[in-house]
């Protein structure tokens, strides 16, 4: 999902690149208000694991690629803001050492991947976060999971259509017909890796409440 130089025009990605930052100026306050010292290990496990699912990309059209994601994972974790951080700083290694995405379109990349998907995945998981069956949390997990990944997808075609490189309807068919399928496995990853953190039955168990954090 990683938008390569050139397929964004001026005014797109200086647009997007503005609200990026103002997204992680606003992250960087609002997770150090509610950052607990204790998570940050594994809040560092969490942004690694990221990275490498994020490695792993799948052709979409033309330079674009398709990919797992993690933001939900990280947003239901850790709260939003802090998924925002982490899904920057995984951004940024990718583009600037593994040359995943373009120097130019790195804001839209980081409003794409770590903005939408964070705070829509979040937001989705939060009306299940307070439900006592295990299932039906679980159930919210995947929903909310796949949910994220589509509409950042969408958001992708949405940009090429608006930049010129790419009709919206084939970018839409193509984005979101491609992300459909990845975020089926966007959604049994984070499940799995959540419900393994339920049965360890932790001192700090993420799926007993929805994290205050957002």
């Amino acid at each position: 999902m990683h938008i390569p130089d050139g397929f964004l025009d001026t005014r797109t990605w200086m647009t997007l690149t503005a609200v990026s930052a103002v997204g992680v100026s606003l992250a960087l306050k609002k997770a150090k208000l509610a950052m607990d010292e204790s998570r940050v290990p594994l809040i560092g496990i969490t942004a690694a694991f990221i990275f490498a699912s994020q490695m792993i990309n799948f052709p979409v059209a033309g330079a674009t690629s398709g990919h797992l994601n993690g933001a939900t994972l990280a947003a239901i974790l850790f709260g939003p803001w802090v998924s925002v951080l982490v899904m920057t700083t995984v951004t940024f290694i990718q583009t600037l050492f593994f040359q995943d995405g373009g120097i130019t379109a790195l804001g839209a990349n980081l409003f794409n991947l770590g903005m939408l998907t964070s705070f829509i995945g979040y937001g989705l998981y939060r009306p299940f976060a307070g439900v006592r069956n295990r299932n039906v949390k679980l159930l919210g997990v995947f929903a909310a999971s796949w949910t994220a990944v589509v509409v950042s997808s969408a958001g992708v075609a949405v940009e090429l259509a608006l930049s010129g490189t790419a009709p919206l309807v084939p970018a839409m068919k193509a984005m979101i017909g491609w992300h459909s399928l990845i975020g089926i496995g966007e959604g049994i990853v984070t499940v799995t890796l959540l419900r393994y953190l339920m049965e360890r039955k932790t001192s700090w168990n993420p799926l007993l409440s929805v994290n205050r954090e957002g």
